[in-house]
This record gives C-alpha cells, structure tokens and sequence, in this order.
C-alpha cells in the first residue's frame, strides 16, 4: 500500500567514529530521503548524550533544508521546557522566511536529558515544572500570532522576522497528555511508539476523536513514530538491531556507554540473567526484520492507530546499513521517488 514515510534523525555517534561524522551522515541520509520520496526530516534534540551529535535541532535544520530540495525539515523536537517562548518562534520563523513552506515545529515537554543537565539549560530549579508546558505554549502561540492581552508584560515584544508566520506546529508524546492538549488546541501530533507502544493506539484515537478544528490545522494529522530496522533478512536485522536495543538498555540498566556500539561489541557485553532478560523486554520495543516482517508488523498497527504517516528512527552502527533499510522501507509501502528538479 502506498503510505507516506518520514524519518525521525538523533544523529547517532558510532563507537570509534565522531560526532562530526554523525552529522555528515545526517545531511547524506537527507538527501537520500528527499530523492526517495519522504515527506519529513525531523532533527531531535538531547544532552548530555554521548551517543547523540543532534543537541540543536534548529542548527540542523537549516543545514539539512539548505542541502534538500522538496521535503518538509523540522524539529522532533524542540523541547520546549528548555527553551524560551520567544526564542523558538524567532528561531523558527526566521527558518521559515529562508526556506518556506518546508519547515515543521515539532514540541516536547520532556527535557530530553536529566536532571541535572536540565537544570544547567535552564538556569532554574523553578523552570524544571513540566506542569508549566501549557502555559509555555499559549505564549508561543501568542508570539506567533501577536496576540497579547492588552494588559500582558509582553504585549509591546513581537517575534522577528514579522512578515512570515510560524510554521506549522506538532505535539510530541508518548502518553496521552500532549494527545489531549493537541486535539483541545488544534494542532498536529506525533506519538512516540518505541517509548510507550502500549498507549499509541488510545493517545492516537483520542486525539482524533477530540480534535477541534484551528487556525493552525483544519483536520487532525496523526504522525506514528517507530523505531524500525528493516534489512534484507530477518537474521540480518536482529543483528543490526543489537546496537539500538544495547542503547535502550543501557540506559535503564545503568550502564554508562560512549556511542553506539556495533552488533560485535554488544555480544562481548557480559550481562546476567536478569540483565538479558532486560535486554530482551527492550528488545521489544523495535520493529525489526526483512521488508515481508515488518510489513506484517507495521500494517496493523497503522490500521489500529489510524495514522496519517510513519515517522521511523533507525539507529543502527553502519551508515549503509541505516541508508539501505530505509530504502526498504520505501519501497515496501509504495513511495514513490522525488522528481527533483536540474
């Protein structure tokens, strides 16, 4: 079936390579999926990651959008507890005016980092309130739209550059909060499977269901993001599939790791029993096999969520490999090649 695909970029840093390379193979893999057809390239922003070269999505965004030609570059995503209102929509509509129609704004309210890291973004404690998501983004929105009350402290700052508008904005979550304030206030939104696949199919149909029609989006548009390793065969994918799941894992097991390690590093990884069986319930998470596997995966739950597109992360330790599967990809769900212009 015909389906739009998008791809969802961290910038991986490979063990033994560096975070200079990382971003080359981003801007390589951008302009691989613009000639293949994809409809976004969202950049992600963490810190404090070794693994990750992708800590400023707005700095990347340009590069990828100046290197590309047709296919819509943004942010997934800019996260917004770490940020100023006015900032994001300056950032943001300046990206606009040099590359219109072709930039997203795609928000989180998790920090992207920990505790610690968060507190050195922003400066203070008072800022670490995720409950303070909503407010932040009435007042993005009231910069975009430059509608302060009248009695509002910000009523006399605008966001420059004043002759563009913002672009269009999308919601990131793995719950169903962001799902709910998406729907309430009309905007685009993105779920993220490979970190809550449990609640992808509640968060999406809520979101559609609820969904009020704004001045930002006239229907509801529902991104399904997954982590998805796709190769020639089912035992090759598993193999590639190590690197992602060591990475994962690490994470909950404690595990401090520099990049992300190739399948033969992770197999001399010792682990115990409770360990594997860790690796293995994050092992899960991740949609992996040949193009015939993760088709039978992947359908279903498009079906069951009602998604509108596929956003994919593929984090794997090759480039090739990473280029190759989603290459796969497209051409299991139909999309057909850009027609890019001499």
């Amino acid at each position: 079936m015909m389906f739009p695909l998008s791809i969802l970029d961290v910038s991986p840093v490979t063990s033994g390579s560096t975070s200079r390379q990382a971003l080359l193979n981003t801007l390589d893999l951008a302009r691989f999926a613009d000639q293949r057809g994809y409809t976004r390239y969202w950049l992600a922003e963490h810190h404090n990651s070794p693994g990750i070269a992708s800590t400023t999505p707005d700095i990347m965004i340009g590069q990828v959008a100046r290197e590309t030609q047709r296919i819509r570059v943004g942010s997934g995503g800019v996260m917004l507890p770490n940020h100023a209102p006015l900032k994001v929509a300056e950032s943001f509509r300046l990206l606009e005016s040099l590359f219109p129609d072709r930039i997203d704004l795609g928000i989180g309210r998790a920090p992207g980092t920990d505790q610690k890291t968060a507190l050195a973004l922003r400066r203070s404690l008072e800022a670490l309130n995720a409950e303070d998501f909503p407010q932040e983004l009435a007042q993005l929105l009231a910069f975009s739209n430059d509608d302060f009350p009248d009695h509002h402290p910000f009523r006399s700052v605008r966001a420059y550059p004043v002759d563009v508008s913002l672009p269009p904005i999308w919601l990131l979550g793995s719950s169903g909060f962001s799902s709910q304030l998406a729907s309430i206030m009309g905007l685009g939104f993105s779920f993220a499977h490979h970190i809550n696949g449990a609640a992808a199919v509640p968060a999406m149909t809520s979101y559609r269901q609820q969904f009020k029609p704004s001045q930002y989006f006239e229907a509801p548009h529902a991104i399904l993001a997954a982590s998805v390793i796709c190769a020639d065969t089912d035992e090759e994918a598993e193999d590639m599939a190590l690197s992602v799941t060591y990475t994962f894992f690490s994470l909950h097991a404690g595990r401090p790791q520099g990049g992300l390690l190739s399948p033969d590093e992770v197999k001399a990884q010792p682990m115990n029993t409770y360990e594997r069986e860790l690796f293995q319930s994050v092992r899960a998470r991740h949609i992996v096999g040949s193009p015939a596997t993760v088709k039978a995966q992947l359908e279903p739950l498009i079906e069951q969520t009602e998604a509108d597109e596929l956003m994919i992360l593929t984090m794997v330790h090759d480039h090739q490999a990473r280029v190759h599967s989603y290459d796969l990809l497209a051409e299991v769900f139909e999309v057909e090649a850009a027609c890019m212009g001499v």
